[in-house]
């Protein structure tokens, strides 16, 4: 799952990105709120994180801009503003939580699992598909009870597949969502990592939907 992350302190940046990437979400950083700006409304996300003090561009203004244009991911928004006047404003421009630094790295990531689970339309901590569960909070998968390991990329694919469960997710749209747009990630490494996933959650719950993508399924089929 991609994220944006618009922040212009270095440190903190770099350290909100590194820990995200560790929990298996692809980053794109921007440093200010001209650049921020034109990645959100260019670029496909699951979320974005905001910070409000932007130079060039102040968070508000972006997140305004966003919504005008129709963008509709989910953004939480970083700031050292505690006052309620500040609040207002995020939320009036279109912010969907709020967190003021300092704040813990986990907590964040669970704000923005939240907030990516309501948007998928799913209220649930858990979503199931079949044998296959997903703990929306924890960013852990079970299958038939068991806890299942995955790689980074292996997580990427899967819980990307398990937001739009039982629908096709476009090819296209996987793999820029799991290699974090890199224009020079091999193309059938997507075909390898869903072989790995068969193998371990059974042939038949991706299926391959031939000149579109895949879609993860509870259905059985044979063969």
């Amino acid at each position: 799952m991609r994220l944006l992350l618009v922040e212009d302190d270095p440190v903190l940046a770099q350290r909100v990105a590194e820990h995200l990437r560790r929990e298996g979400f692809a980053i794109d950083h921007a440093n200010n709120g001209e650049d921020g700006a034109h990645l959100g409304a260019t670029e496909p996300y699951v979320a974005a994180i905001l910070d409000l003090g932007l130079p060039k561009i102040d968070g508000v203004n972006v997140l305004a801009a966003w919504r005008k244009d129709g963008q509709n991911f989910p953004v939480l928004v970083l700031t050292a503003r505690d006052d309620w006047t500040s609040k207002v404003q995020g939320f009036k421009a279109g912010a969907d939580d709020y967190l003021v630094k300092p704040f813990r790295m986990d907590e964040l990531v669970l704000r923005l699992r939240a907030l990516i689970r309501r948007a998928s339309g799913h209220g649930e901590t858990q979503m199931r598909c079949g044998d296959l569960a997903y703990e929306t909070q924890l960013g852990t998968f079970t299958f038939e009870g068991l806890p299942l390991k995955l790689t980074g990329l292996e997580w990427r694919v899967l819980s990307c597949l398990m937001l739009r469960k039982e629908t096709v997710v476009e090819r296209s749209d996987l793999f820029d969502k799991v290699y974090d747009g890199d224009s020079g990630a091999d193309s059938n490494s997507l075909e390898v990592i869903i072989g790995r996933l068969r193998r371990k959650i059974g042939a038949t719950m991706i299926e391959t939907v031939r000149g579109h993508g895949y879609r993860l399924t509870a259905e059985r089929r044979d063969g």
